[in-house]
């Protein structure tokens, strides 16, 4: 590990921000799960975050963005469906949501992918740091097919390595987001997590799939 521990502190943010610019992997605390971060167009931290988690390359990494005006530089098609769970009081929070991409306006990082999954969290230091560096990659801090530790020391005895920096927390929650598919209409629940079906129903038509 290169970058040591910092605390969960807005003054620690450049520091953060170094380490991801220079192509490394973040453990941080989310308003979920803790969660490993990357940028996603530095594929040396984009295969070093697979690596660590043992990730097959064929499962696609989730996206963190800071707001909805960020979702129009990653190509997203905004159905109605997609704007009606983005108005939903679970936005920003822990709904994740699939959508569909235009190859011709989406980044080159995104090339070859016809859809994506995205979640604008309700963490401070970490809607700051999406601010500052755009969209980034950020998964689940555990081994494949593990449960995600509650501290960070139990996720670094659980990765084959060390992230490039630890930022110390709690985890927000003890489950994951939920993840709903909005390339459907009405929106499929693929995961359920944090927010039940019957949450979402409020204020959402979805089936679970």
């Amino acid at each position: 590990m290169t970058g040591g521990a910092l605390s969960n502190d807005l003054a620690n943010l450049p520091r953060i921000v170094a380490a991801l610019r220079a192509g490394g992997v973040v453990l941080l605390p989310t308003d979920t799960v803790l969660g490993l971060a990357t940028l996603p167009n530095m594929q040396a931290g984009v295969d070093r975050l697979y690596a660590l988690k043992d990730r097959p390359r064929a499962k696609a990494l989730p996206i963190m963005v800071a707001t909805s005006e960020q979702l129009a530089d990653l190509g997203v098609i905004l159905t109605p469906t997609i704007e009606q769970a983005l108005a939903s009081p679970f936005v920003p929070g822990a709904l994740t949501i699939a959508a569909e991409i235009d190859p011709q306006t989406c980044p080159d990082w995104l090339a070859g992918r016809r859809e994506i999954a995205f979640r604008i969290p309700d963490a401070p230091l970490l809607l700051a740091l999406l601010r500052q560096v755009g969209p980034l990659l950020v998964t689940s801090a555990n081994r494949a097919g593990h449960p995600t530790p509650a501290n960070a020391s139990a996720v670094l005895a659980q990765l084959t390595d060390a992230p490039d920096l630890v930022v110390e927390g709690p985890a927000g929650a003890d489950v994951a987001s939920t993840l709903i598919n909005c390339t459907q209409s009405p929106a499929v629940i693929e995961r359920l997590g944090a927010i039940s079906q019957a949450q979402l129903a409020e204020y959402l038509e979805v089936r679970h799939g």
